[in-house]
């Protein structure tokens, strides 16, 4: 990783914890069994990456470029995804952890989050239309002036969600999912 460019490689139980990685190039590069919890990788491009089984705790990503970039069992606790650049912005998660992490302000239209804990994750003015949250626990997630038109919640769980305060047209929720969107008025539903 001491190279500034970095094509087509794979890093494998690379432990870089409380570091800096700063101003690097990967593209089409796979990191597995990584542990770079509590570093900072701020000002690095990934494009067409891939991460398995990584720690990434903590990390700070400011003014890093994450192009069509794919998680897979990530731990992602508290990571400010809304430090990256929003240029060409892509991702996806799958069987991650991503617990008190933030999208603020991103545009993620089409995002796929698959069997992910996103517990107290941050969605405010998020656009994530036709979005999917394939069994995701949403359980205090944060969605405040998001846009999400067309996402699929139907087997997501734990969330609530203010359609008073977040556009929803044709976004797509399960039955007993209703309970989520009618929180705020503290009824009863059986």
């Amino acid at each position: 990783m001491e190279n500034l460019i970095n094509i087509q490689k794979t890093f494998e139980k690379v432990i870089a914890i409380d570091s800096r990685i700063n101003h690097r190039e990967f593209e089409d590069c796979i990191f597995k069994n990584c542990d770079f919890s509590n570093s900072d990788l701020s000002n690095n491009t990934f494009m067409d990456c891939e991460f398995i089984d990584c720690n990434l705790s903590m990390i700070s990503l400011v003014g890093t470029s994450l192009k069509t970039v794919h998680f897979k069992n990530c731990k992602l606790l508290g990571i400010h995804f809304n430090t990256c650049t929003d240029f060409l912005f892509q991702v996806s998660f799958q069987d991650c952890v991503l617990d008190y992490a933030s999208f603020a302000n991103k545009k993620m239209p089409k995002t796929n989050f698959i069997a992910c804990s996103m517990k107290e994750t941050g969605f405010i003015n998020t656009q994530l239309s036709n979005a999917i949250f394939d069994n995701c626990n949403l359980d205090n997630a944060i969605f405040n002036d998001s846009q999400l038109a067309g996402a699929d919640f139907r087997t997501a769980f734990n969330y609530k969600i203010d359609p008073e305060f977040n556009p929803m047209k044709k976004a797509k929720f399960s039955a007993q999912g209703i309970v989520g969107l009618l929180d705020k008025y503290d009824i009863k539903i059986e």
